[in-house]
């Protein structure tokens, strides 16, 4: 097997009569989600939870196996003792949404370039398995895709050769800000040739995921950038691994972008409903939490709770803002109402963590 060559973008005769069924479906349900997400005052606050489900799912594939819970958990009390492998699980995840953030930001003043992905590759890597493999560089030696061990006479696919690479992230690079018929196709395309062209020796996939809700942002398709792609890609992974391998060995661009297609009109619906009882949760909580507290600080707690479902009481006074006593007082006032629960009782200098239960089982 040789070093892949990718096809230049845009591409030519692809079969744009078969998608037309769900481009329409797609481009619906997408836009739906993105109403309910302009009508959230604060997404970045309320969904944050979803952003770290999302790096969950996303290093997931990649093989880490924290869950959501352990994450949020370690975060409230980083000395938890913790087996060192789910440790370092656990720091990949936080690195993805550290990395999620930047690029973030970085779109709010620049448009998604080469230099970003090199920005975003860095925090990903940062501290964690793989920091050794050329950290925020694009490769220079060649990588290949096989089971751990395998040797590149025995790859499942040999990406492009390292010295051809600037070459074909230059067509990227300009095919991002093409006008194509439809974003959603060329976004199918953009992630599939982001994975074939394989340009760093690490966190490839993670990074080609990063940039779907990027580039949705980007294209005004989505106000926010805020769409997680992972939960359907997990959940279908040998099917999302075997269309991108018919890419490459068939040529099979139409199945791949149908697949992907399918996965956007999906986890469009699975958004739209999570975002939705996430703000139902909200209105709810905040009626009752005035009831029970008669406090003038009840966004304040609300908006702790939703960025932070997990968290010890030095966390919520810290991040709430609000005055030690008052914020002792109005935990004591939740945790007696049900609001929230004590996960696990703190002893000695530890203090008790608490979880807030509705909205950890709605993202779960």
């Amino acid at each position: 097997m040789r070093p892949y060559i990718p096809e230049q973008l845009p591409l030519q005769n692809l079969d744009w009569v078969r998608f037309v069924s769900l481009i329409g479906k797609a481009n619906a349900e997408l836009a739906r989600y993105d109403g309910i997400l302009q009508g959230i005052i604060n997404p970045q606050v309320l969904l944050s939870p979803l952003t770290t489900k999302e790096a969950v799912l996303s290093s997931r594939i990649e093989g880490t196996q924290a869950t959501l819970e352990e994450v949020l958990e370690f975060e409230a009390s980083p000395h938890t003792d913790i087996q060192t492998e789910k440790q370092k699980d656990i720091q990949e995840i936080i690195n993805y949404r550290r990395a999620i953030r930047f690029a973030v930001d970085w779109l709010n003043a620049k448009p998604i370039t080469l230099n970003m992905t090199k920005e975003v590759h860095g925090i990903l890597l940062d501290s964690v398995r793989g920091k050794d493999k050329g950290r925020g560089k694009f490769r220079a030696t060649q990588n290949w895709i096989g089971k751990p061990g395998t040797p590149i006479e025995q790859a499942k696919y040999i990406p492009p050769e390292p010295m051809r690479i600037m070459e074909f992230l230059s067509n990227f690079e300009k095919y991002i800000h093409y006008e194509e018929k439809d974003n959603l196709v060329q976004l199918a395309v953009v992630h599939a040739q982001f994975e074939i062209i394989h340009p760093f020796l690490d966190g490839n996939g993670r990074l080609g995921r990063i940039l779907v809700p990027l580039f949705l942002c980007e294209k005004n398709l989505l106000g926010t950038p805020m769409f997680y792609i992972s939960e359907y890609l997990e959940a279908h992974r040998d099917e999302y691994y075997d269309q991108l391998k018919a890419v490459t060995s068939e040529k099979k661009w139409e199945d791949w972008i149908e697949f992907f297609l399918k996965a956007v009109i999906e986890q469009s619906k699975a958004n739209s409903q999570k975002a939705k009882s996430i703000l139902e949760l909200y209105e709810k909580k905040k009626e009752r939490i005035q009831a029970v507290t008669r406090s003038k600080h009840v966004i304040k707690v609300l908006d702790t709770l939703f960025s932070r479902p997990i968290f010890s009481a030095t966390d919520f006074i810290r991040e709430s803002g609000i005055p030690k006593r008052s914020a002792i007082h109005i935990l004591n006032i939740i945790e007696k109402e049900g609001i929230i629960s004590i996960l696990r009782s703190g002893s000695g200098r530890k203090a008790n963590i608490f979880m807030f239960n509705k909205l950890i089982n709605i993202i779960r």
